[in-house]
């Protein structure tokens, strides 16, 4: 297929966009695909979701569904479809994620049938960072051996913790001793690159715990860690839990000290932190996600996967059924594309998670896009409060800004109303 000739028609490509109710600049509420794929050649990055889970953890708010063992193939055909028909648009990829859900759910043959076809349709670059997640449960010496095959050269376990009775509060379905037997199944397969999710500040969760999980977690001496505090996420039944009373959130206080342990134990372990929560051995930082915290281009694939390319921001359709029923290319919704103020603010608050932070010729050029500089003040103003600072010529967070991080961002993110402003806190 030619990329430039588009051999089949393709007309109104969006669902509901809210691009008609004038949110966004630079269109008229209607998308068409082929300004779309032709835009595909710029992305370096591709996310492909897998929606399958055995159980939905009741802090997850990523889109996963249960109990449909019944489409898992009819997913993977669709995916194949979605896959090769982008193929021939899209130019060397230098990093691929597939995450969920649960991608390693399908059994050994599908799980070989959907990477095939991401190694047949995805072009890559001689280095290219293929990563999966992986739930330790479900991983088995051939499911390790058939990601070896078929190009996967790194892998992210969700352990999240080694304490059994916090897996049981956190719903995970898995014990403890399946981490380290996936790892052992990983590396005799061939692939040494491994991160380990590990989450902290769980209700009743106590300091001595946490040393237990990190101290389980780098003995099995992964190349990357991402140490995550629980987020009570909106529609939830954890954030539900809580505003019922059922349990009690850790004081802030409480996180910050969890937070500060994770920091330390990691660095003296040799890991060294690049992002606000993600901790790597020289050299071995994740490719894929840096490339969304320097806000670059990427494609999604899959059913409510989002994609970004130069400022335009879709996700596909979450409906399982409707992305069955598409012909090439699944229908697409929550279509944004920002104004100069909102991609600013949007680059701060992904920029700024970097620990090293963002250069000062990347900041003043956001400065002059935001409306009247006002970003400018704000950065000021946590500076002095002691929450931001300029490191060889990087602006970020102090180890203490880490901690207030997302007050700073949603500050940097859009401007306040002069009406309120007298009411805000200096202190977060």
């Amino acid at each position: 297929m030619n990329p430039t000739n588009f051999p089949i028609p393709l007309t109104q490509f969006t669902k509901s966009s809210p691009l008609a109710q004038g949110k966004s600049e630079g269109f008229e509420g209607v998308l068409t695909a082929e300004p779309w794929l032709s835009d595909a050649r710029k992305a370096k990055s591709v996310y492909i979701h897998v929606p399958f889970c055995f159980h939905k953890c009741h802090y997850c708010d990523f889109y996963s569904i249960v109990g449909t063992e019944s489409q898992y193939e009819l997913y993977v055909q669709q995916l194949t479809k979605e896959l090769e028909y982008v193929s021939p648009y899209l130019r060397a990829i230098d990093s691929i994620f597939v995450g969920g859900g649960t991608p390693t759910i399908f059994d050994d043959g599908l799980l070989g049938i959907m990477l095939e076809a991401v190694q047949k349709y995805i072009p890559v670059t001689n280095d290219c960072e293929w990563t999966i997640e992986a739930n330790p449960e479900t991983v088995t010496r051939q499911k390790a051996e058939t990601l070896f095959a078929t190009g996967v050269n790194r892998v992210s376990i969700g352990a999240q913790t080694f304490d059994s009775e916090l897996l049981k509060s956190l719903e995970r379905c898995h014990d403890p001793e399946s981490v380290s037997r996936a790892v052992g199944y990983i590396t005799d397969a061939g692939i040494h690159d491994f991160n380990i999710d590990l989450i902290h500040s769980i209700p009743s969760q106590t300091v001595e715990q946490l040393q237990f999980d990190i101290e389980q977690a780098t003995t099995l001496n992964p190349t990357h860690l991402s140490c995550y505090s629980l987020t009570y996420e909106p529609n939830t039944p954890l954030l539900k839990r809580l505003e019922c009373g059922y349990i009690e959130r850790l004081s802030h206080d409480k996180e910050a000290a969890m937070f500060a342990l994770v920091r330390e134990e990691l660095s003296s372990r040799g890991y060294t932190q690049y992002e606000i929560s993600n901790f790597a051995k020289e050299g071995f930082e994740c490719r894929h996600n840096v490339s969304y915290w320097k806000n670059n281009n990427w494609w999604a694939f899959g059913a409510s996967a989002s994609g970004h390319i130069c400022g335009l921001r879709w996700k596909n359709t979450p409906r399982i059924s409707e992305y069955f029923a598409f012909d090439v290319l699944p229908p697409v919704m929550d279509v944004e594309k920002l104004n100069a103020d909102e991609s600013a603010g949007e680059s701060f608050m992904l920029g700024l998670r970097l620990v090293r932070g963002m250069n000062r010729e990347w900041v003043d050029a956001l400065i002059e896009q935001s409306s009247h500089r006002w970003r400018s003040d704000v950065i000021e103003r946590y500076i002095n409060e002691g929450y931001l600072m300029w490191s060889d010529d990087y602006l970020c967070f102090t180890q203490d800004g880490q901690c207030f991080a997302d007050t700073v961002i949603i500050a940097l993110l859009k401007q306040e109303d002069p009406m309120t402003d007298s009411t805000r806190q200096e202190k977060p």
